[in-house]
């Protein structure tokens, strides 16, 4: 079993949702009290946020770079960002280690595209829904066409995630509405919905939308078992 870095903390809510996914993973695949080899970095998430705020991309991506860094001195083999949004800096992360990222959009379009949709509706933060790093990357290598949210609705998700979901708060209200939004990318032809934000799988589930619905947090967790599996004795599918 080869070693996983989990680079978390953004947000710890759904950090924790990744080391018990990985876990379960490794446990069904290799049966008895088996589990997965992991180091965990959790970084404070309050100044990373500040910079995606500001803007200051460059200095965010240093900071994580740093921390996969210490990942890979500690005996990473392969190195996880448990977060959507942050994989605008993966670039930077990747350059700062010698050990491969496990991208969370190519777990998603790989997962998306055998399942034979090809066009979805995206819902994450602010960034990752209106920028091209997540939603050009799944256009790019998966040929999926990526439908997102009007400004107005776009606004109200992003501040569900920061507002609500980081922070442990799920709340009816926001789910409604959620599923509004999920109903009305429907309507404009998606036939699936990614839930671009690890946080989302707090608060929807498949009972919340008339399509099939892809949590990426799980579809990450699932492809670096694999991964950290790959070639060991016993781990059958």
């Amino acid at each position: 079993m080869r070693t996983l870095g989990l680079l978390g903390g953004m947000s710890w809510e759904s950090t924790q949702t990744y080391y018990r996914l990985i876990n379960e993973g490794v446990r069904d695949r290799l049966g008895g009290l088996h589990s997965a080899e992991l180091v965990l970095y959790s970084v404070d998430f309050e100044p990373i946020e500040r910079l995606q705020s500001a803007g200051r991309w460059d200095e965010a991506g240093a900071e994580l770079a740093g921390a996969a860094a210490r990942l890979e001195a500690a005996g990473a083999e392969g190195l996880l960002l448990c977060t959507n949004t942050m994989h605008k800096v993966a670039p930077a992360i990747e350059a700062a280690v010698s050990i491969p990222l496990v991208h969370i959009a190519d777990a998603t379009g790989e997962s998306v595209t055998a399942a034979g949709h090809s066009v979805v509706g995206l819902l994450g933060t602010r960034f990752t829904m209106a920028e091209s790093f997540y939603r050009g990357r799944l256009a790019e290598r998966y040929g999926l066409e990526v439908l997102i949210p009007d400004e107005p609705e776009r606004e109200l998700v992003d501040r569900v995630i920061f507002e609500e979901l980081c922070l442990g708060r799920v709340l009816e209200g926001s789910r409604a509405a959620y599923r509004d939004i999920m109903r009305a990318l429907v309507e404009r032809g998606a036939q699936a919905i990614i839930l671009g934000c690890t946080e989302i799988s707090l608060l929807v589930d498949a009972g919340d939308a008339p399509v099939p619905l892809f949590d990426t947090t799980a579809i990450h967790a699932t492809t670096a078992v694999e991964w950290a599996l790959a070639a060991t004795p016993g781990a059958g599918r």
